[in-house]
């Protein structure tokens, strides 16, 4: 047996040389129009992406994002070893459709909108075990396609309170592989499943934004970090209503986390676009990750950032049922030398 990889109970720790190699993201029309607009590397005019269903797009965005990421590292579909990829909807349908029109060696993975970070983790273990040589990582969420699967059909024209979330229309991937140049992977934090009894589907970001700061929290306690040592801790999507929750939390536990504190869901739209509370949804950590902070460490506006995706582990049937719904989020510790 190896020395084993792990710092305290909930973080892994990986090795130098592993790398993201490049990464890429994709974004619907309403996205597009955002405040992160000139940091994707495609933007569709319409949400059917030139398919005939949101479903078939999904997989366009998803398909497209890979392909984009492979391409920008330089590489060829027969370089990559494996593809870890989720989504929203039912089995995974989006990432294995996917899976079977890029025909690469698939590991699908689900932790709803955690899954950015979740697929990138496991990403990361299997190239620094040595199990793959580049590895892709994506996600995608679709705005139609999650709607119609969780709440109302956006045919039916359902109001929403202040509280509810806009899902995000988009995919996210990278490359992840050994080298010595690009974002190392140093950390990643795998979360606890807490549930706080919230059962409101419209009311996402008081749900998780415990299982944020129990992550965040054990992240420090784990690593011996404190907030001051990122640039940037971002959420994935708590929007306006879970992000101070979560800031009240982990201030209680003694962390301060001051103006370095966002969260992916507030940083894609702007005011005007009614999005309600912000964006949610696998892309929303995605596509600003994949797009937006990769950017930032490369051009050296950031050093060092902390990504906490999260999410909510309702299913329709356990909503329709009364269950109350368990998040869990995961961290991962982004830097440049």
């Amino acid at each position: 047996m190896g020395d084993l990889k792990r710092v305290g109970k909930h973080t892994w720790t990986f090795s130098e040389s592993l790398r993201i190699l490049s990464s890429s993201a994709v974004a619907g029309p309403m996205e597009g129009q955002g405040l992160l607009k000139d940091s994707y590397d495609k933007v569709y005019d319409d949400l059917y992406c030139g398919e005939d269903t949101w479903e078939k797009a999904e997989r366009k965005m998803m398909e497209d994002a890979v392909n984009i990421a492979v391409r920008k590292a330089e590489l060829t579909p027969d370089d990559i070893d494996i593809f870890l990829a989720g989504d929203l909807l039912n089995q995974n349908i989006t990432a294995a459709f996917s899976a079977g029109t890029l025909q690469l060696p698939f590991i699908g993975v689900y932790g709803a909108c955690s899954t950015s970070m979740l697929s990138l983790t496991l990403a990361a273990a299997l190239v620094d075990a040595g199990y793959a040589r580049k590895a892709v990582a994506g996600v995608s969420s679709h705005n139609c396609t999650a709607e119609k699967q969780y709440r109302y059909p956006t045919e039916y024209g359902g109001q929403k309170p202040d509280t509810a979330q806009w899902t995000v229309t988009g995919a996210g991937a990278c490359v992840l592989g050994v080298g010595h140049e690009g974002p190392r992977i140093r950390y990643a934090t795998v979360g606890t499943v807490t549930d706080y009894g919230v059962k409101n589907p419209f009311d996402m970001g008081s749900a998780m934004a415990p299982a944020a700061a129990r992550t965040i929290a054990a992240h420090f306690e784990d690593t011996g970090r404190k907030p001051t040592d990122y640039d940037l801790i971002v959420t994935g999507d708590l929007a306006s209503v879970g992000l101070p929750i979560a800031r009240e939390l982990l201030g209680a536990e003694g962390y301060e986390m001051g103006d370095r504190f966002n969260d992916c869901g507030l940083m894609i739209y702007t005011a005007e676009q009614d999005t309600f509370a912000g964006g949610s949804g696998c892309a929303s950590s995605a596509i600003v990750t994949y797009g937006h902070l990769i950017r930032k460490l490369q051009t050296g506006k950031y050093r060092r950032i902390l990504v906490v995706a999260t999410g909510a582990l309702l299913s329709p049937v356990s909503y329709q049922q009364g269950e109350s719904i368990p998040c869990i989020a995961h961290a991962v510790s982004m830097e440049m030398d």
